[in-house]
Formats: structure tokens, sequence, C-alpha cells
């Protein structure tokens, strides 16, 4: 699945299918939770915290695709990101897009 940025993927006439999305709700343990506060006071990045974020991302981003395939998208456009926070430590992140059909040429 081509997952793009842009409004457009070069070289191709693409026809609009709708909007499609991923979203992830993602906490750490307890135990994490405590290490992550003791960092926070010394200051520096908080790894468990970016993993955290990275994973919810990729989720996101599987649920997206997997909502295009759906629909029979040959790619998805204008992708974005967005998250926030739920409760400490627990944070959302959806991704979502265009899904699109690559049109014949004529």
């Amino acid at each position: 699945m081509i997952c793009v940025t842009t409004d457009y993927v070069n070289g191709k006439t693409l026809e609009m299918l709708g909007l499609v999305k991923g979203t992830t709700v993602q906490s750490k343990h307890i135990g994490k939770d405590i290490l992550q506060g003791f960092k926070n006071i010394v200051g520096g990045e908080l790894t468990a915290y970016t993993e955290m974020m990275n994973e919810a991302r990729a989720l996101a981003t599987k649920r997206m695709v997997q909502e295009a395939e759906s629909m029979g998208a040959d790619a998805i456009v204008n992708v974005r990101y967005a998250s926030s926070a739920i409760t400490q430590g627990a944070a959302e992140v959806i991704a979502y897009g265009t899904a699109v059909k690559f049109a014949e040429d004529k």
C-alpha cells in the first residue's frame, strides 16, 4: 500500500474512495511509569514512552491500511497523525488519510 503525505501520487490519476483511519490507545505498565517518573526528575529522553508512541503509530498505521484495503484502495494520500493524552502515561494515536484508487487512463 502506498501511503504519502501529499495529495497526489506521481504519474497516477486518482479516484477518491473516502476517509480512512486507524486508532489505538496505549500505556506502559506501572513499573515503566515509575522509572520514567524518576527520569523526568533528572531530565533526558523518556525512552519507554518514545517506544510506546512508535508502537502506537505503527499500529494505527496498520489499522488505517487495513481499512483502505477493505475499500479496494491502491494508496492513501494526505496521511496525517495526531495524538492526545488520555490519562497520565496513556496516549491515543490516530492515523488518517484519504483512500484512493488509481484511475484507468483513457
